[in-house]
């Protein structure tokens, strides 16, 4: 007899994969558990999710022990994105975050330098996203000293840059990540960076930062004053697919009520300066210069 589990089972299945931390996991395993089917055929999918459920109040149990620790276990994310920097020790981690952002990481050729999370901003043409450099990884690394908080910013931020060092086992580094993110339940997009050397994973630090930001589902609109011929900067940021609306609803609320119409220069319209309402889809790049009653 299949399973054949019911739509409050896909529900919260669904849930579970998309869910961002701990707790959230946690609850989605609990509703995940209460709608299973109960019959013979799916003994081993309950007992999945009971090991599940077993292993994420350890890991929330872990977390909250590891914040009592210390005041610096506590990471707030801060501009339009956030995104972890990875890879094995000395692959050249440090080394990418100070030349991205404005961090001072210590920077040494002895391994496991970093210990803490390193805090960056990278400033991608007027838009701030938050890079920040964890210790490297390892095998088992919930059972690290602080791992569990570590793999918590994992799991609440946006983006991975998975360093590989190409003097290295580039499938051993791949594999190693593939295994501790599915170890521990966290599907991410990753941009992959290879240093030192000239193979296949080599970028240039312009074309890193732009796959940061093409992997991050964001685009930047620029606004206009009427009365003005040249776009405001910096840009807003937006996830892709937003409108008119949605970017009025971010620099005023009242722009929505007041609202009468938009011109737009850029890749959404056919020409520039179109008249257009609330509901036209922007894209990355446009001029929007909103008019109100």
């Amino acid at each position: 007899m299949p399973v054949n589990p019911g739509i409050k089972y896909q529900l919260a299945e669904r849930e579970f994969q998309e869910s961002d931390t701990t707790v959230t996991k946690l609850k989605a395993l609990r509703n995940m558990m209460a709608t299973v089917p109960r019959h013979k055929s799916s003994e081993g999918l309950q007992k999945e999710i009971k090991e599940k459920i077993a292993k994420y109040k350890r890991l929330l149990e872990k977390e909250k022990k590891s914040k009592k620790r210390g005041s610096y276990l506590s990471l707030k994310k801060e501009g339009v994105a956030s995104v972890i920097i990875w890879g094995i020790t000395n692959s050249g981690k440090s080394t990418l975050l100070s030349q991205l952002t404005n961090a001072k990481p210590e920077i040494s050729e002895y391994e496991f330098t970093t210990n803490k999370p390193e805090v960056g901003v990278l400033d991608y043409k007027g838009v701030k996203i938050q890079l920040v450099e964890l210790p490297a990884l390892v095998q088992n690394y919930f059972n690290i000293e602080r791992g569990a908080f570590y793999l918590s910013i994992v799991r609440n931020f946006d983006l991975i840059i998975y360093i590989l060092d190409q003097t290295r086992d580039i499938k051993y580094q791949l594999d190693l990540l593939n295994e501790e993110l599915k170890k521990n339940d966290i599907e991410k997009k990753v941009v992959l960076y290879g240093t030192k050397g000239e193979a296949r994973f080599s970028l240039s630090l312009d074309e890193l930062k732009e796959e940061i930001w093409n992997n991050l589902g964001l685009i930047k609109v620029y606004t206009k004053s009427v009365e003005k011929k040249n776009p405001d900067y910096p840009p807003v940021a937006l996830n892709k697919g937003s409108t008119v609306r949605d970017l009025a609803l971010v620099i005023h609320k009242d722009f929505v009520k007041k609202f009468k119409f938009a011109r737009v220069w850029g890749k959404s319209v056919k020409f520039d300066g179109a008249q257009v309402g609330l509901d036209h889809v922007l894209e990355d790049e446009d001029v929007v210069e909103l008019h109100i009653n």
